[in-house]
């Protein structure tokens, strides 16, 4: 354990502006992934929608092993990292090119963008899961971890701005390539944000030198490998966590109703907000962020005030109530002449995900500390491998049911001529509009309520997590030890 002292000002954002590697790939393939394919490739959205699902779902497979691996002796996380790096940057711009657009199977469409997409998400979980892992190794201190996710979270506003706002640039792009190449318009934007992602993400690696230190290979200790079975003990005793169910619980619904809302962006702002794209989306993109911007520092505010899980259910509950306000309203409602949901509706988006990233790590970074007191081990990187598990196969199950959805209520792009942006087209089915307002508003908010139910049964309270250091430094020393003041979470 690296002293929290050498955790400098300048360190810590050194370390934070990592989020932008992970967070800017994340934001644009969430948002507009669904989009790309439907709309530039030509795949029916039921069949774009289970590509996302499939390749989000392999990744929530690598992530448990790839966290397993990470943690154990001999290991360099910052090393993991480095190496993920380019090949991150080179497969996500590949996964944004008009390759298959010209193939008349769906089926070798489906095949070929499946396969770049599970490449992508391959790199991404080497990088993603030690640069979040890393913050439990480097400092034990409640606030402290709050505080390094609150920066973070800052920082993601700005990722979750440039990753949507670039990308809406599409139909610009297009026109400065010119028909010829306008069907690859999202892969000139894929490679910017690349070019940033690379240049931030070593920036990180740099910032860890001197605060992060690898655990050294004991004597008599094994070379490491990758090892399914090993994978599946170190979850076995974190299953057996009482509070890890209901964390996952809380991961996976937040993140299903979250990127449900997300996938559905272009369609809310063209077909249920009734605005031109351009002008649409940027309203909602800045909109997002500048919530996701004044959300964070309350959010840390009441969370060191009272405790992470409080804090989460005060501002979640209230965007459920929110949701469904704006059901009620319509999509459409305006104030004046003003269609003022292109404000309303990411605002609400932006409160729950400046809620959500500011202390979702840091809640997991505290099962670090319980499993230790229970096992003798410290598993950082499997800890946060496994809700990161979750949170991908609650996004994948978030997108796949946008997607499944969609053609539930008759929308079909399959029959369009692929390769022009030029076909974000207004719906006219009032049907579909009503489909479309339903994927952003009512469905995310009953999702959301069973992820705060889940939240209000976790137990790992600051009270409780106090009551276990005091004891867990007791155990590490030989003394004398009891579970007074944490039985519930043994």
């Amino acid at each position: 354990m690296t002293a929290s002292s050498k955790l400098t000002g300048r360190k810590k954002l050194g370390y934070c502006l990592g989020i932008f590697t992970e967070s800017l790939c994340y934001n644009m393939f969430y948002t507009y992934y669904l989009t790309f394919l439907n709309e530039i490739v030509g795949i029916k959205p039921s069949y774009s929608s289970i590509i996302i699902f499939i390749s989000i779902a392999w990744d929530a497979i690598t992530d448990p092993i790839i966290g397993n691996y990470t943690d154990k002796p001999g290991v360099d996380k910052n090393r993991i990292m480095k190496i993920s790096i380019i090949p991150l940057a080179i497969t996500f711009v590949v996964a944004w090119t008009s390759i298959g657009a010209g193939f008349n199977s769906q089926t070798a469409k489906i095949l070929l963008y499946t396969l770049i997409s599970m490449c992508i998400w391959i790199f991404y979980t080497m990088y993603s899961i030690p640069y979040y892992a890393i913050v439990a190794e480097i400092t034990e201190d409640y606030d402290e971890r709050t505080a390094i996710r609150s920066l973070s979270s800052l920082l993601n506003a700005v990722c979750v701005g440039l990753g949507n706002i670039l990308p809406a640039l599409v139909p610009t792009v297009a026109v400065l390539l010119g028909k010829r190449y306008q069907s690859n318009s999202y892969a000139v934007i894929a490679a910017l944000i690349s070019v940033l992602a690379v240049i931030l993400g070593f920036v990180c690696c740099k910032s860890l030198n001197g605060v992060y230190v690898p655990k050294a290979l004991g004597e008599g200790d094994a070379k490491p490998r990758l090892s399914v079975i090993s994978t599946f003990k170190s979850f076995g005793s974190i299953l057996r966590l009482k509070p890890t169910k209901w964390f996952l619980m809380f991961v996976f619904f937040y993140l299903a109703m979250s990127s449900m809302i997300q996938s559905n962006l272009t369609y809310m702002v063209i077909d249920c907000i009734g605005m031109e794209y351009d002008t649409g989306i940027a309203i909602v993109i800045v909109s997002l962020v500048i919530s996701m911007a004044v959300t964070v520092p309350i959010v840390e505010k009441l969370a060191k005030k009272t405790d992470r899980r409080t804090a989460c259910l005060v501002f979640l509950s209230g965007v459920v109530v929110l949701e469904v306000l704006t059901k009620i309203l319509g999509l459409d409602f305006t104030v004046g002449s003003f269609k003022i949901m292109c404000v309303v509706s990411p605002i609400i988006l932006g409160i729950a995900n400046g809620t959500f990233w500011t202390l979702f790590y840091s809640m997991g970074y505290d099962l670090v500390e319980l499993d230790e007191f229970k096992t003798g081990e410290r598993k950082e990187s499997t800890i946060t491998a496994l809700p990161q598990l979750i949170q991908k196969f609650g996004s994948a199950f978030g997108i796949l049911m946008a997607g499944q959805l969609l053609s539930f209520y008759g929308y079909d792009s399959s029959t369009d001529v692929a390769g022009k942006e030029s076909l974000f087209t207004k719906v006219t089915d009032p049907q579909i509009i009503n489909g479309m307002e339903n994927i952003s508003t009512i469905i995310p908010a009953v999702i959301l309520v069973l992820s705060i139910t889940a939240l209000f049964l976790f137990p790992l309270t600051r009270k409780r997590f106090d009551a276990l250091m005091v004891q867990l430094e007791k155990k590490r020393k030989g003394e004398e030890y009891t579970t007074e003041g944490f039985e519930k979470l043994v």
